[in-house]
C-alpha cells in the first residue's frame, strides 16, 4: 500500500497539525518578533531535514519513480533546487547534481550529491574530482550502479517548478548515462509540485506566526501612524510598507500596491494621488520569512470629518466579497481540479446574486506558487494550469473580488479585493490567521477586534 503525503506526514512527523486557526482577524495586531538570522537557517534546517526524509520517499513511490535527478548551475536554479540548500548554503555552487534512490524494500531513500559540499550532511557527498575529474561521467556511474527503471527530471511544458532542468544540462545528463537509460527517463512534474507545495506541520505552526507579521505590516500602514489625509500619497504608503520591511529583515517578492477608490472617479488612482478623506483604500501586500511567502488584500476607509463608520454600501461591498470567499473555499475537495473548483465557486457565488472574479492562487516557498490555478483575473473558465488536481498540507491564497454598487456614490461599480492566506488539510479550509470582515477606519474608532476567534 502506498501512504498518500498526508497520512505519511502523520506517521512519521510527532507534532500534529494545530487543530484550530484564528478566524477572524485582529483589527491592530503586533508584529511578532523576528528570528536571528542564524537562529532562521538552524530552524530552515531542521525543516529540510524533516521534509526530505517524508515528502520525498512518499512522493517518489506514489508516482512509481525510483531516482530523481535535479542539476542546477550557480546563479540558475532549479527553482526546487534552491529549496533543497541548507541554511548556509544560498546557492548552487558551480553545478550542483542532487541524486534521489529509492533502493525499495522498505529501505530508505538514498540522497547524494555529486558535487564537491555534502550540504550540512542532508546529502553524501559522492564525488572526489581526484579520483573522477569528469563530474559527468561520476553521475553516470551512479546510475549504473543502481540501474533505476524510472528517473524523473525536471522538464515540463505545464510548470515553470518543474522545468528547472535547462537544455544544455540535460543534453549532458543524457549524455553521461549508460546506454539504454536514457529511455527511463520521465518528467518530474508531479515530484517537483509535490515537494514545493506540500507543507509539514512544523512549517505550519510557524506560518501563522508569518502571516500575522503580514497582517500586523499592512494594518500599521493603513492607520494614522503612516496616512495623513490631505498630505500622504498611494507611493508614499507603498514605499514605507517597503522601508518597514527592509527594518525587520525581512524581504517582499513583490512590490507593494495601494490604489484609491473614490467616489466619483472613473477608475482606481494611484501613484502621486494624495489621500483624501472619504477615500476606499486597497492594498496588496507580501513578505518572505523562512521559506514562507504571505500575499494579502486588504481594504480601509479614510473617515470624513464627523464620520464614525464607513457608509453603508461600502460594508455591503465587503460582506459581498467575503461571501463570494465562502463561495470558494466550501469548493475546495481532495482530488478536484483547480478548474473544477472554480466552475463550483463560481455558480455558487452567481446563484447568491453575487458578481464574482476569482483568481486564487497556492502559496508557500513562492508567492505565486506551485499548484493548481483556480482562476485568473483576465479568464474565469478553464485553464491549462487548472488541471493540477488539489492535494492535502497545502496553503493558498485566496484571492477574489466582488463588484458592488455603492449608493452613497450614486451608485458607482467598485470592486472589492480582497485576498488571505489559507490551509487546506485535505477536509476543509481554514484562514491562517483569520480574514478581514470590517473595513480597517483611519483613523482607528476603538480598539476594534482585539479577540481571537478560533475554528
Amino acid at each position: 500500500m502506498i501512504l498518500t503525503i498526508a497520512a505519511l506526514l502523520a506517521v512519521a512527523t510527532p507534532t500534529a497539525p494545530p487543530a484550530s486557526f484564528c478566524q477572524t482577524e485582529l483589527t491592530d495586531p503586533a508584529v511578532p518578533a523576528v528570528l536571528p538570522l542564524r537562529d532562521r537557517a538552524a530552524l530552515q534546517d531542521r525543516w529540510l531535514k524533516e521534509r526530505l526524509e517524508t515528502i520525498v520517499p512518499a512522493l517518489m513511490r506514489e508516482n512509481g519513480v525510483d531516482m530523481w535527478i535535479l542539476v542546477a548551475r550557480e546563479n540558475h536554479e532549479d527553482p526546487v533546487v534552491t529549496t533543497m540548500l541548507d541554511g548556509k548554503s544560498l546557492h548552487a555552487r558551480r553545478r550542483t547534481i542532487l541524486v534521489f534512490f529509492d533502493p525499495g524494500g522498505g529501505k530508505p531513500v538514498e540522497r547524494l550529491t555529486v558535487s564537491r559540499y555534502g550540504l550540512a550532511g542532508l546529502f553524501t557527498a559522492a564525488w572526489d574530482p581526484a579520483k573522477e575529474p569528469d563530474q559527468w561521467r561520476r553521475l553516470g556511474d551512479i546510475v549504473a550502479e543502481r540501474a533505476p527503471k524510472r528517473i524523473a527530471i525536471n522538464v515540463s511544458p505545464l510548470s515553470a517548478y518543474a522545468d528547472g532542468l535547462t537544455a544544455s544540462q540535460r543534453d549532458s545528463l543524457v549524455a553521461a548515462l549508460p546506454p539504454g537509460f536514457a529511455e527511463r527517463l520521465v518528467s518530474g512534474y508531479p515530484l517537483a509540485l509535490g515537494w514545493l507545495e506540500t507543507r509539514i506541520p512544523a512549517e505550519l505552526d510557524r506560518w501563522r506566526e508569518i502571516v500575522r507579521t503580514a497582517h500586523a505590516i499592512i494594518a500599521e500602514g493603513l492607520s494614522a501612524r503612516v496616512i495623513r489625509p490631505g498630505v500622504t500619497t498611494a507611493d508614499d504608503v507603498t514605499w514605507w510598507y517597503r522601508e518597514r520591511i527592509a527594518g525587520l529583515k525581512l524581504d517582499t517578492w513583490f512590490h507593494p500596491s495601494l490604489d484609491i477608490h473614490r467616489a466619483g472617479a472613473e477608475a482606481s488612482l494611484a501613484g502621486d494621488t494624495v489621500i483624501r478623506p472619504g477615500d476606499l483604500l486597497w492594498v496588496d501586500f507580501g513578505i518572505s520569512y523562512l521559506w514562507l511567502s504571505t500575499d494579502t488584500q486588504h481594504m480601509a476607509y479614510v473617515l470624513k470629518p464627523g464620520e464614525t463608520d464607513a457608509p453603508a454600501g461600502l460594508k455591503a461591498g465587503l460582506a459581498a466579497a467575503n461571501a463570494v470567499q465562502d463561495s470558494l473555499t466550501s469548493s475546495y475537495a481532495t482530488g478536484l481540479s483547480g478548474n473544477e473548483i472554480l466552475a463550483a465557486a463560481r455558480a455558487k457565488a452567481l446563484a447568491a446574486g453575487l458578481d464574482p472574479s476569482i483568481y486564487t492562487h497556492p502559496i508557500g516557498f513562492h508567492g505565486h506558487a506551485a499548484g493548481a490555478a483556480i482562476g485568473y483575473w483576465d479568464n474565469q473558465g478553464a485553464s491549462d494550469t487548472g488541471q493540477y488536481t488539489l492535494r492535502a498540507m497545502t496553503g493558498w491564497s485566496i484571492e477574489l473580488a466582488a463588484k458592488a454598487k455603492v449608493p452613497e456614490w450614486g451608485g458607482q461599480v467598485v470592486p472589492f479585493k480582497l485576498e488571505e492566506d489559507a490551509w487546506f488539510d485535505g477536509t476543509r479550509v481554514r484562514y491562517i490567521d483569520g480574514r478581514q470582515t470590517r473595513l480597517q477606519l483611519i483613523p482607528r474608532q476603538g480598539r476594534g477586534v482585539t479577540d481571537c476567534v478560533r475554528e
